[in-house]
C-alpha cells in the first residue's frame, strides 16, 4: 500500500485545513487508517484513526472536538478536517495504515504497517 498525503499549508490560528491521504492498491478496505503528527524535536504522536468500515473513530485528547476524520472507500482516500487550529498543532502530519484488527483507542506507532510522506501544517499566531 502506498499512501500519499496532501492538504497541508500555512494558516492563522483559529483557521481550518483539510488533509487528504490517498491509498494505492485494491486492499484499502482491509486497513484501519490513521493520522499521526511530529513537531520538531518531538516524538511522533497519534492524532486520529478510523476503522476499516468507517464506523469507529478515535481522537487524541488534544484534538477531540476540533478534528474530524473520515474515509471514502470508493476513492481509497481518508480525510481529516482540522478546525480551530492552534499554534501547537504545527507539525508534519503523516497518514498511516494498519492491518491489525480490533484496534480500540489511540494507536501506537507499532501498529502501523505503512506510512505516507508527511504534509506540513503550520499555524501562526
Amino acid at each position: 500500500v502506498q499512501l500519499q498525503a496532501s492538504g497541508g499549508g500555512l494558516v492563522q490560528a483559529g483557521g481550518s485545513l483539510r488533509l487528504s491521504c490517498s491509498a494505492s492498491g485494491r486492499t484499502f478496505r482491509s486497513y484501519d487508517m490513521g493520522w499521526f503528527r511530529q513537531a520538531p524535536r518531538k516524538v511522533r504522536e497519534f492524532v486520529a484513526a478510523i476503522g476499516r468500515n468507517g464506523g469507529s473513530m478515535y481522537y487524541a485528547g488534544s484534538v477531540k472536538g476540533r478534528f474530524i476524520i473520515s474515509r471514502d472507500s470508493a476513492k481509497n482516500t481518508i480525510y481529516m478536517r482540522m478546525n480551530s487550529l492552534k499554534p501547537e498543532d504545527t507539525a508534519a502530519y503523516y497518514c498511516a495504515a494498519s492491518s491489525l484488527a480490533g484496534i480500540v483507542g489511540n494507536w501506537s506507532t507499532g501498529y502501523v504497517d505503512y506510512w505516507g510522506r508527511g504534509t506540513q501544517v503550520t499555524v501562526s499566531q
